[in-house]
Order: C-alpha cells, then structure tokens, then sequence
C-alpha cells in the first residue's frame, strides 16, 4: 500500500475513533446534563407542553393556563389577582424563568418531578400530570395587607405564631405575572426591571433594613432573660440624654418631654426612649444582644419558607458605641419584616417560635402528598415568664403609648412601633415600622404582624411607625380574628 494512502488511513481511523468516543462520553456522562441544562429549548417546550399545575390558596388556584398561538411553546401561564399574590407565586415565563413558588416547585407543576412517575408512563410515554402546590395564605389577611399598603412602598407579613404558617406576605409596589409570562413580553419586562421603585423585589422576604426601634424588643428580652433587669417595671439606669460610650456623641429621644429617664422598660418601650434602649445594649455588650438577635432569627443565611428569606443582620465586631446604637435598632442592624413578625410571633406564643411557612402540602394529580411541611415545629426563643413580661408591656403601647393605632376591639393588641434612619445623617426620608400580636380571648384565634413603610410620599416629618405601620397591622390583625 502506498505509505501516503496508509498514513491517511490511520489518521481517518483515529479521527473516527475520537468521534465514536466523544459520542459515547457525551450518551453515557454528559446527556443527564445536557437534557438539564436551562438552553435546551427541548427543555421549555416540554414545560409548556400542557397546563401547569397550580398554586392554591384557601381551596382556590390563583393561577392558570391558557392555549398560545403562533409558538411551539402550547400554554403560557396566567394569574388570577395577579398584583395581590405576586409576592406569594413569583413568576414562570417562558422568557424570562420563574421565581419563588414557582421556581421551586417548577418540576411538580410542569409534570417534571420524579415523585409524579406512573410505571405505564414509560410504555406508553404518556406525559405525567402535573402536581399542585397548597399553601397557607389566608385570602382575606393577604387582601387586607395588599390593600391596606396601597400606593406605599413597602411590605408586610401575618404570621400564626402558633403553627408557623404564613397568613399574609405582601409586598408593594407589585405587578402582574401575566404581562411577562410569554416569549413576546419585553416591553413590560424592561417597564419592571427599570422601574426605580424596583416592583419584582420581594420586600417582604429579602430587602433587609434598619428595623429602628421595633428592635428594643430583642434588647429588652435579652435584659430579662440575662437578669440585667427583674423585669419591665424595674426601673433601669438610664441617663437622659445618654452619651454614646467613649465619644461625645449623644443619644437623644424623639419626645424630649417624654419620662425616659431611668425608665422602666415598660415605658422605655411605651414612649420609645432611645436612651433606655442604647444604655441597655451597651450594659449587655454585643455578645449577649447578639446571641438573642440570632435566637429569634436574626444571621440565619438558610431560612426557607420555603421560598429563601434574605438573612436579618445583627453585627458583630462592634465597639462599645456602635453597640449602644444596634439596641435602638440602627448601626448595621437589618431586618425583613418576616424576621420582625418571628419576633412578635414568638412573644406571643409564650417564648416558641414554630417555624415560619408559606406551603402545607405538595399534593400529585391524585392529591397525595408529595411533601408535607409540619405546623408548630418550635424552638424556645425566652422563658414563658420573660415573654409574658413582654407582651404586658407591648399592650401598654398600644393602649397607652406609641402604637395606639393598632387597636383591635375586642382583642389583646401588643405591638412595636419603630421609625429608622435612612441615608447619611438621617438625610432621606425615614422608615417607618410596626410589630405586633393580637388575641381574640372569645376565639382563640391570634396572629402576628409585621409592616414596614419604605416610602408613603409623606412628609418626613410625618413618618412614624405609628402613624403609617400601625394601621396596616391593625387591618390585617382584625381580618385574622375575624
């Protein structure tokens, strides 16, 4: 043979060879990968093959799915109060992915999850049914937060403080799932993503910020449980004004007339004294303050409702000074207004805090459990006695201090007003938040609650917790007793 043709020869066989091994190293390794990867249009057009499964609330599916013409993709989603539910479903289009429940469990409600496998699917080949995904919001809560924060940026979050579940978790301004479920919806996508007032930000789960005053809580639990203090009628050693530690820098209250001088800290909470709160943290030192914060939640980087919860900080490293600012809420501290219901949540199930959730049950076609998820699951926050000390003087707040505007009738309301730095200086407009708990004692029924104002469009000088949280609290609180 010619040693040209026979040189050729081994070359062409070696170049087969290495096609017949790529091929067979992209079968046997690669093709699990390949059939997953998200660029895979095979992928989407099985997806949106046939309806999805839906979300429910309270018996009733606030989604759908309707036929699409002129694309190989055959449904596209659809939402029923789209704008009051966004913050519970997300998102699934089929441009632009999907977001919370519905990027979770997107293999149940596309028919993708192993756990919908029927044995005849595989003879047959026919596509398996999708799942459904039940969840524990409370539709009248849920519309009483929505409408209750209107055309106020900012969120909201009812809680069950003993089962855990999730009554209410809005979020403001919304939007509409519907507008950019298709392959044609850029337009109203770029709207969303440019608009400065950022709609797609789940306010109520991951946009941590200073919780202000709210904060006294955590300080004041740690106060009673450490036995710096007896408990809150104990008059505390609180200088008024109080000088930062080791600077000239002094803490003043918001009400200069207000009795915060040594202040118990059932009055310290009553009018908000500023002092009580920094000297208090100080005293304690952030180790203490911090291994309460993280009790109740606060630093936990995991915390699934199961969609993930952006983590509340409280920081460490802090001097003396920066301490004393963190016990009022401000410094480095953040909170999303999930965490500051957990807090209110947990006082008024006697110190347990059950772990918060937004899902019961994960059900098949045949409405069998895929995944359940327990109620009550608890932990001990404080001791029975110290969370009773404080729920007497959250009461007194709303009774008689700065949340009066939460009242309930008919009802034990304690809560928590806050009002937080915002910008160098304090030179934008300041949050304003509010924490809660409400107890019919004809029922039995109770919730907590957590509001956060990001921005009304008020005055600066008419933000409080107070005057712009409160009555937030107090509508979905009585739609939850109801």
């Amino acid at each position: 043979m010619n040693k040209t043709i026979r040189h050729t020869s081994v070359f062409v066989l070696l170049l087969v060879l290495a096609l017949l091994g790529r091929a067979t190293w992209v079968q046997a390794y690669r093709a699990e990968a390949l059939a997953d990867d998200q660029k895979n249009r095979r992928n989407t057009i099985a997806q949106y093959a046939q309806p999805l499964g839906n979300i429910v609330v309270a018996g009733s599916p606030v989604t759908g799915s309707k036929r699409t013409e002129g694309t190989d993709l055959e449904y596209r989603r659809t939402y029923t109060d789209g704008e009051l539910y966004a913050a519970v479903t997300g998102y699934s289009s089929q441009a632009y992915g999907s977001t919370q429940l519905e990027g979770i469990y997107a293999d149940v409600l596309d028919g993708t999850d192993d756990r919908l496998k029927n044995p005849l699917d595989a003879v047959t080949r026919k596509q398996r049914e999708p799942g459904t995904v039940l969840t524990t919001i409370d539709p009248a809560v849920q519309e009483a937060a929505y409408r209750a924060l209107g055309n106020k940026k900012g969120a909201a979050v009812a809680v069950d403080p003993v089962s855990g579940r999730i009554l209410a978790l809005a979020s403001t301004p919304s939007y509409d799932p519907s507008k950019i479920s298709g392959t044609n919806d850029g337009a109203a996508w770029r709207e969303l993503t440019g608009d400065p007032d950022k709609p797609l930000v789940n306010r109520a789960l991951r946009q941590p910020l200073p919780p202000g005053s709210t904060f006294k809580l955590v300080v004041a639990a740690a106060a009673l449980e450490d036995g710096l203090y007896r408990s809150v009628d104990t008059a505390t050693e609180s200088p008024s004004p109080y000088t930062l530690p080791h600077t000239r820098t002094v803490l003043r209250n918001e009400n200069a007339s207000a009795p915060c001088e040594n202040a118990t800290i059932r009055t310290a909470l009553r009018y908000s004294c500023n002092n009580v709160f920094g000297k208090m943290a100080a005293d304690l030192g952030q180790a203490k303050v911090r291994a309460m914060a993280e009790r109740f939640g606060f630093n936990d980087a995991e915390l699934d409702v199961p969609v993930r919860a952006y983590a509340s900080v409280y920081p460490s490293t802090m001097d003396p000074a920066q301490t004393a600012l963190s016990g009022i809420g401000q410094f480095d501290v953040t909170a999303t207004p999930l965490q500051m219901a957990m807090v209110s949540a947990a006082i008024a199930n006697d110190g347990l805090l059950a772990a918060p959730h937004m899902v019961s049950e994960v059900v098949d076609s045949d409405g069998d459990a895929l995944t359940s998820y327990e109620d009550g699951d608890t932990r001990r926050i404080v001791s029975s006695a110290t969370a009773a000390q404080l729920r007497s003087a959250m009461v007194t707040v709303v009774e008689e201090g700065t949340g009066t505007n939460a009242a309930v009738a008919g009802a034990e309301v304690g809560g928590k007003t806050g009002t937080a730095q915002h910008g160098e200086n304090n030179s934008k407009t300041p949050y304003a938040w509010f924490t809660s708990y409400a107890k019919d004692p004809a029922t039995g029924k109770q919730v907590a609650v957590a509001v956060m104002i990001e921005d009304s469009g008020a005055a600066r000088s008419e933000v409080s917790g107070n005057g712009l949280a409160a009555p937030v609290a107090q509508k979905m609180m009585a739609a939850a007793l109801k």
